[in-house]
């Protein structure tokens, strides 16, 4: 009897938007049709939880002391973030296999797939320096 690691959800980060350029409209309704085959697949099997492309517009706020707003991500950047899919897999190996099906890949997408954490690492080390503290 095997146990069966519980499910987790993994964040897939596309970047590269602007990947359709140059494509004929043959070129383009066949990625399309790849895409939707892709998509389709994922829902076939229960992964799919949730996913949006997101606005070239933007603002980024950093600082220290002095909160300073600045515009980003910026729309010809090839490294801004332009959609996300959340997912739900045994492994991270999983959706790397997975992500690695992607069509617009071959026209320079790139996806970042990162493990959603129930609780931030730091917030998770505060904790525990705090109750070392406590003791």
């Amino acid at each position: 009897m095997s146990i069966q690691k519980p499910k987790a959800d993994y964040m897939l980060l596309f970047r590269g938007p602007h990947w359709d350029k140059g494509l004929s409209p043959e070129e383009l309704q066949q990625v399309m049709n790849q895409v939707m085959t892709w998509f389709d697949g994922l829902k076939q099997k229960g992964m799919y939880k949730a996913g949006q492309p997101l606005g070239a517009e933007g603002k980024t706020i950093s600082g220290k002391k002095v909160r300073t707003v600045s515009d980003g991500p910026f729309a010809e950047s090839k490294e801004a973030v332009g959609g996300y899919l959340l997912l739900e897999a045994n492994s991270l190996e999983e959706v790397v296999a997975l992500a690695k099906g992607w069509p617009t890949l071959d026209y320079g997408v790139t996806i970042e797939v990162r493990p959603v954490l129930e609780e931030c690492p730091i917030f998770q080390r505060a904790k525990e320096k705090l109750l070392k503290v406590a003791a």
